[in-house]
């Protein structure tokens, strides 16, 4: 059962943190709370009045709207029409919606344009013209779903600048997340979710961080720090002048990538930084074979795989944790064991000569789904049933099941809980002691600091600065990645131990 005997009271003009591990039952009830399901039993009141709700429009109509993780954006848009997309009746889609999206902006401190193209925007802008489609709507409570998983610290302060504006003016926030810290410094209130079931409402003045995770899971609150060293001699992965550009409609040829070069070695970690849109994704298209580079080579264990396509590099040794594991991850329309295939068809245990082997790949899906904590009533159900966090789990324990020598890691623990956070980097560091060499690329700046033993910083297709993990503060690396320092970066003072204790 997802949800059993909830109990959720939220003041109006609060923000009101929910927060609970992979499967607790959050996602289910967002959905109910948003229209998207119906409930079995039990009550919803909006300002007094009992209310039912049979689809999102519904929700929409008592003032609730929905900010979800993934965005529901149209690149190719510009804020004007995604904001007026499916609303046309309210303010028209010419001056008078172009003056109300100016009033929302302005009275609420977004700063958006509503003539920008979307795929010109920043994440953090691109979150602000979702939350400023809501408020177009009319919401007075705002459901966001893991609103900072993608921001820098520096945006996250923005954002939460943003929350207080919209909290001011009387609106009502409802805020869930697996970042404890950030919890603590912008909820009002915090309900505490564990297998379905509401087990605790505190006041984040009277919790720490390390007791909030102990209500979530009955565990501390982990921490990524990696103490000791196991880099090697030996190279793994050499990238030297990677170049590539691509063309685009309005600005013609562009560079994404700019003379790349790096090396990784065996048991070495390497972090890269970077606001999401500077050539990150490109990267992990040229590493994982399927963009061609237009300069440059790509070596592994001292083989030229520049040419190689991707099934090649796959059985060769390359890991690959998308960034995105809905569009490359997952077939969400298909069963779990099927999900634990792809990418590795022609490997075991998955095939047996030319033919699959499916007994045993079902089988192995049964080790995964045990091992890695998978929360899911068997693995025939869709991977689209899970939960984001026990999708997540499922790639992670698919790439690592086949001991690759290189992994390309990209936001391993987006929207993951505190356990799994801990399960995936424990994994990660074991591996890495056998000699898996590993670019970890993710917007958690603490994760990037704890688990890297280098790091760089890319901006505009160009790696401009590296860091010692073991004295850069995640504001420092923070500020380096909207460009505002390049070099090496040094700390004037060490900053405070990542060690996940008490302090907020």
């Amino acid at each position: 059962m997802a949800n059993h005997d909830i109990h959720l009271s939220v003041r109006k003009g609060t923000v009101h943190a929910i927060v609970g591990e992979n499967g607790a039952g959050k996602s289910t009830l967002m959905k109910i709370l948003y229209g998207m399901q119906k409930p079995d039993e039990g009550t919803i009141t909006v300002d007094g009045q009992e209310v039912s709700f049979s689809d999102p429009g519904d929700a929409i109509d008592r003032g609730i709207g929905m900010v979800h993780q993934h965005f529901m954006l149209a690149d190719n848009l510009t804020v004007l029409e995604n904001t007026v997309l499916g609303s046309e009746k309210l303010y028209g889609i010419g001056a008078r919606a172009r003056t109300r999206i100016k009033e929302i902006s302005d009275a609420y401190g977004l700063g958006i344009r509503p003539d920008a193209r979307v795929e010109d925007l920043g994440v953090a802008d691109r979150q602000r013209v979702e939350i400023l489609k809501v408020l177009y709507r009319g919401a007075r409570t705002l459901i966001l779903d893991e609103p900072t998983a993608v921001l820098v610290p520096q945006e996250v302060d923005a954002l939460f600048d943003n929350l207080r504006e919209l909290k001011a003016e009387g609106l009502t926030v409802i805020f869930i997340s697996h970042k404890l810290g950030e919890v603590l410094s912008v909820a009002d209130d915090i309900t505490v979710i564990r297998r379905g079931t509401t087990v605790a409402s505190v006041n984040p003045a009277d919790v720490t961080a390390k007791q909030l995770a102990e209500l979530m899971v009955g565990a501390e609150l982990p921490s990524p720090e990696t103490r000791e060293s196991t880099v090697t001699d030996t190279p793994m992965l050499e990238v030297k002048g990677l170049t590539l550009t691509e063309n685009d409609p309005v600005d013609g040829a562009r560079t994404v990538l700019d003379d790349i070069t790096f090396t990784i070695r065996k048991g070495e970690v390497l972090g890269l930084a970077g606001v999401e849109g500077n050539g990150q994704t490109e990267l992990i298209d040229a590493l994982i074979g399927t963009r061609r580079p237009d300069g440059g080579t790509v070596t592994l264990g001292g083989e030229d795989i520049t040419a190689w396509p991707t099934r090649k590099r796959r059985e060769g040794g390359v890991g690959y944790i998308p960034e995105d594991r809905h569009r490359h991850g997952l077939l969400l329309e298909a069963p779990l064991w099927e999900n634990r295939i792809l990418g590795h068809v022609t490997e075991a245990p998955n095939s047996k000569g030319v033919w699959l082997d499916i007994k045993s790949a079902r089988s192995d899906t049964e080790r995964i789904v045990t091992e890695y904590d998978v929360r899911t009533p068997g693995i025939d159900v869709t991977a689209g049933s899970l939960s984001g966090g026990n999708q997540q789990k499922l790639i992670v324990g698919r790439e690592m099941s086949h001991n690759p020598r290189f992994l390309i890691a990209a936001h391993p623990t987006r929207g993951v809980d505190v356990g799994a956070q801990a399960q995936i980097w424990d994994q990660i560091r074991a591996a890495r002691r056998e000699g898996l060499a590993v670019l970890l690329i993710s917007a958690d700046l603490d994760e990037l600091i704890g688990l890297s033993d280098t790091l760089r910083v890319m901006y505009r297709g160009r790696l401009v600065a590296d860091a010692d993990p073991a004295t850069i503060t995640p504001e420092a690396l923070g500020s380096a990645m909207t460009g505002a320092a390049s070099g090496h970066l040094e700390d004037e003072e060490p900053g405070p131990a990542r060690d996940g204790g008490e302090d907020r």
